[in-house]
């Protein structure tokens, strides 16, 4: 019976010593220290293997401002083909859509005026032709001492006043565009430059009356404006030079370069908006008048800060970063942002160029 209180007595007394040295051990190393708000990381934190450290830059990155907008012809690439006499149109030689080339022939009218031209100059020559035999007989004449020197005048006088009437009657051609023109049964209207025909009110057998009434449009698309709807309150921020993206939802995937031409001072009485408008090339004809694009500005700013977006951390209704004031040692900072750019954010209040915040792993301090 004393054996077995004895040996109850050993076990309790190896339980209780066993107890008093885990009691004793030493707690594990913690893995941040606050130190009256300074954080900071111990050399044996497992966080120093975690947290990545970056110093944050200072950029002159231009800010994006986005406008709908719309594809225009350029009006200084159009022309309204107008007739150069009244008359009947007797062929049309295009049809709306076609593309011309400088010079060539669109259309032919057959008109009084015309004729009456052709006539006065038909007449005109051959009157020139008969003072030019006269003048010579005159002159051969006078050289042979048969002439009196009156009548050499008077012929010279006849030839000379048939040559100005014989260039009137050519300058009345030019001026109605059949000057040289073999095809004496009209006028041949002609293309005064290279485009497409984006308008027609001619057709075969109309009479064109109106010398002020176009009998089509030609436009070259090689060149057209995309003009923008800026907002009333960004409108200051768009120039003349700037450089422009455009896209469109007909090309997706395509961007448009161009560079603003002009901006309206007058601000359109229904949508409150400034009409921007950018010239952009066009040689593969892809842009077409009426076809809807978002225009995109890259208007100049000066030099921003910028923060990681990975570095900003949501503190109740504020945002915050981890910034390093001495190695391993961080301390929090309330910022004011400004515009997102990508992968960052500008920093308006709160940090300096230079500082060193806390890129990846922020969360791990926070916790």
């Amino acid at each position: 019976m004393s054996f077995r209180i004895k040996h109850s007595s050993v076990v309790l007394l190896f339980a209780l010593a066993a107890c008093s040295r885990t009691e004793q051990a030493p707690a594990p190393a913690p893995a941040v220290v606050n130190d009256a708000g300074v954080l900071r990381i111990p050399a044996n934190s497992p966080l120093r293997q975690r947290l990545k450290v970056r110093a944050v830059e200072q950029r002159a990155l231009p800010h994006a401002l986005v406008a709908p907008a719309l594809i225009e012809a350029d009006p200084s690439h159009t022309v309204n083909v107008l007739a150069p006499v009244t008359g009947r149109v007797i062929e049309l030689r295009v049809k709306l859509g076609d593309r011309v080339t400088r010079g060539q022939v669109l259309a032919l009218i057959a008109s009084g005026d015309h004729a009456q031209a052709v006539a006065d100059q038909r007449k005109a020559a051959d009157a020139t032709a008969l003072a030019k035999q006269a003048l010579d007989r005159a002159e051969a004449v006078q050289q042979a001492g048969g002439s009196a020197q009156k009548d050499l005048e008077a012929a010279r006088s006849g030839y000379v006043q048939a040559q100005a009437e014989a260039a009137r009657t050519q300058a009345r051609l030019a001026a109605m565009g059949a000057a040289g023109e073999r095809d004496t049964r009209g006028v041949a209207v002609r293309s005064p430059a290279d485009g497409s025909i984006t308008a027609l009110s001619a057709a075969v057998g109309a009479f064109a009356n109106d010398a002020n009434a176009p009998l089509m449009t030609i436009t070259d698309l090689g060149h057209v404006w995309v003009t923008a709807n800026v907002a009333e309150n960004e409108a200051a921020q768009v120039a003349p030079g700037e450089s422009a993206e455009v896209v469109l939802p007909a090309w997706p995937g395509r961007r448009f370069e161009g560079v603003v031409q002009s901006v309206s001072d007058v601000l359109d009485a229904d949508s409150r908006r400034v009409k921007a408008r950018i010239v952009v090339a066009n040689a593969d004809g892809a842009l077409k008048a009426n076809m809807f694009a978002t225009a995109t500005f890259r208007v100049p700013q000066p030099k921003a800060l910028l923060v990681p977006q990975s570095a900003l951390l949501m503190n109740n209704d504020s945002v915050t970063v981890f910034v390093e004031v001495s190695p391993w040692a961080f301390v929090r900072r309330t910022l004011e942002l400004g515009q997102d750019e990508g992968d960052a954010a500008r920093v308006l209040k709160g940090l300096a160029p230079g500082d060193r915040v806390v890129v990846a792993g922020g969360v791990l301090i926070n916790d």
